[in-house]
């Protein structure tokens, strides 16, 4: 049916697809301390938004603007970083995607 390449880059791309926040496709490539800065790194990006951006569900509308207005500015820094971890995460799909059709039959 597949072929060993064929399999390892489907199997990669899986994991990628799946687990990419917490590195399991760096854990199945044997690269632990890799997977395990993946972790982290995502943790700090998603818990440095979840910390900086406003919360304004628990107000009425005029509070809500204002919070919005008063957004600290440094939650820039982690949506360019969760960005640029993004085009990482879709270019190394895009790789195990053109492995997997190069892949000799």
């Amino acid at each position: 049916m597949f072929r060993k390449e064929e399999k390892k880059a489907l199997t990669r791309l899986g994991l990628l697809s799946i687990g990419w926040p917490i590195g399991l496709d760096r854990f199945y490539d044997g690269k632990t301390r890799e997977g395990v800065f993946a972790v982290i790194g995502w943790l700090l990006v998603f818990g440095s938004i979840m910390y900086l951006a406003p919360c304004p569900s628990h107000m009425d509308g005029g509070s809500k603007y204002m919070a919005m207005s008063n957004a600290n500015p440094l939650v820039i820094i982690p949506v360019v970083l969760g960005a640029y971890g993004a085009f990482l995460v879709l270019k190394k799909g895009f790789r195990l995607l053109k492995q997997f059709e190069a892949a000799e039959e």
